[in-house]
């Protein structure tokens, strides 16, 4: 899979140094895996959650933290829309912002 906004991860991960090794690992794996369908990301990450339109939010470091990337299986296209803390995305999910 690529993984288009990677940016995203190295700047979140400077401004939050506990969740860099964790955001690393995750993009480590990601970059390896050939995701066909959501059964291939579950197989992979045991917590992700599938919230609709092609949307998927992962936890990272525990679930200190939320990740939400939308992947298009057909062009093994990974897109990063978000990345916080917890209580960040608890706001943006009562907003329907997914």
């Amino acid at each position: 899979m690529r993984i288009f906004t990677e940016q995203a991860i190295r700047e979140y991960a400077e401004m939050y140094p506990d969740a860099k090794v964790t955001l690393q690992e995750w993009a480590a794996i990601v970059k390896k895996s050939e995701w066909t369908c959501f059964a291939d990301v579950k197989k992979t990450f045991n917590s992700v959650d599938n919230v609709g339109n092609q949307h998927y939010v992962f936890n990272i470091k525990g679930n200190n933290y939320r990740l939400i990337v939308v992947i298009k299986f057909t062009i093994k296209f990974v897109y990063i829309r978000f990345i916080g803390t917890h209580a960040e995305y608890d706001r943006i999910a009562d907003c329907s912002v997914l």
